[in-house]
């Protein structure tokens, strides 16, 4: 059932936005991100409208000031979150993501998870399925640039993104994830 709502889910909003570009929650209308935003990555090979709503996903969680990840609340969010847009295309998409709240299912406490257990068990994940390796890494990216303060969706990080939380996993490796999830800055990627 949970592989069929992820389908449904990639189904529905598989013309998303593009890997390519910047997106400023806070200057993108709800409007704009369902009229402009998501049919303009229809026509782009690389867009990944799941890795963009997970990401969405865990921004979300950390601006709300959670410390959990719930793995299987991804549609139902960005069901509610296209619903909230849909019906108020005036609203920025940050203030509909502060609307928008997650079903509190099957919580993974970030704070009892050591850097070390995760790193390990990413790796092993990206060496047996790596694209649910990268949609779990999407959802992490997302919680840490909530949690940096900013507000700047940028999928093309998130190579540096996971290379510099592995890294400080590895450098701390008692650290407990969210603290890794707190101080990790990714670098730009060049252009």
């Amino acid at each position: 059932m949970k592989l069929f709502a992820m389908i449904a889910l990639g189904v529905c909003l598989a013309p998303c936005m593009s890997r390519a570009a910047q997106l400023n929650l806070a200057t993108v209308s709800c409007g704009k991100y369902e009229n402009e935003v998501l049919p303009a990555a229809a026509s782009n090979p690389t867009a990944d409208s799941l890795n963009t709503v997970m990401w969405l996903f865990g921004y979300s969680v950390a601006k709300s000031g959670a410390h959990v990840m719930y793995p299987e609340a991804l549609a139902p969010f960005g069901f509610a979150l296209d619903n909230e847009c849909k019906a108020n295309p005036a609203e920025s998409l940050l203030d509909a993501l502060a609307v928008v709240k997650p079903e509190p299912k099957n919580p993974m406490n970030l704070t009892t998870l050591e850097c070390a257990t995760f790193a390990s068990r990413h790796v092993e994940l990206a060496r047996t399925d790596p694209e649910s390796a990268t949609t779990i890494m999407m959802w992490l990216f997302g919680f840490s640039v909530a949690r940096s303060g900013s507000h700047i969706f940028d999928a093309d990080s998130l190579n540096s993104f996971q290379a510099a939380l592995l890294a400080d996993c590895g450098k701390y490796p008692k650290r407990p994830l969210l603290d890794a999830l707190s101080t990790v800055k990714p670098l730009r990627p060049a252009k």
